[in-house]
């Protein structure tokens, strides 16, 4: 039944991460030129080690557009650049997103392109600050992004900690050190 329910409801997410997508890359003008000469090439995005507990999370398919930002597609060719994420974690990845950290990630396919997403992925960072700056002004925004900064730091802790409990407990182990 879940999987059911992720099928309708895994588009409409997927179009939001797309816009969010280009969003970050919209505000960086040279990110953007870096993926015009990349138009036509694809994605996949895959979630490497996703929770079989957790409803499937379906692979995101990318077309970089002519403008040097993102469309979703419904499905990726065959030559399309794999790109993997360590989600063995989902906590730690989501949280580890919001602080900036980098995930685990392989890519396989095209050197070239490669070096462009290996590039995106190195240098870009979404100023959630910046952001909340525009709506509620300079000072309220660093205070809000410092709380939001030490809960997100709080939850990731909790989900290397988690994360530290489950491997232990799958190997037999006590615990976490």
């Amino acid at each position: 039944m879940l999987n059911d329910w992720s099928r309708l409801w895994a588009p409409a997410v997927q179009d939001r991460i797309t816009l969010l997508l280009n969003h970050v890359i919209s505000r960086e003008s040279h990110a953007m030129a870096r993926l015009q000469p990349q138009a036509g090439k694809s994605v996949l995005v895959h979630l490497r080690g996703w929770p079989g507990l957790l409803p499937a999370a379906p692979d995101l398919a990318l077309q970089v557009t002519p403008a040097g930002l993102w469309e979703r597609l419904d499905a990726a060719p065959a030559d399309a650049l794999r790109i993997e994420i360590d989600a063995a974690n989902p906590a730690a990845l989501a949280f580890g997103a919001l602080t900036g950290a980098k995930p685990d990630v392989q890519i396989q396919g095209d050197a070239a392109f490669a070096a462009e997403m290996n590039w995106l992925m190195e240098n870009l960072r979404w100023d959630l600050e910046d952001e909340l700056a525009q709506l509620v002004g300079p000072a309220p925004a660093h205070q809000l992004a410092r709380w939001g900064g030490a809960i997100a730091q709080a939850f990731g802790k909790f989900a290397k900690f988690a994360d530290g409990a489950r491997n232990a407990a799958m190997s037999g182990g006590r615990g976490p050190a």
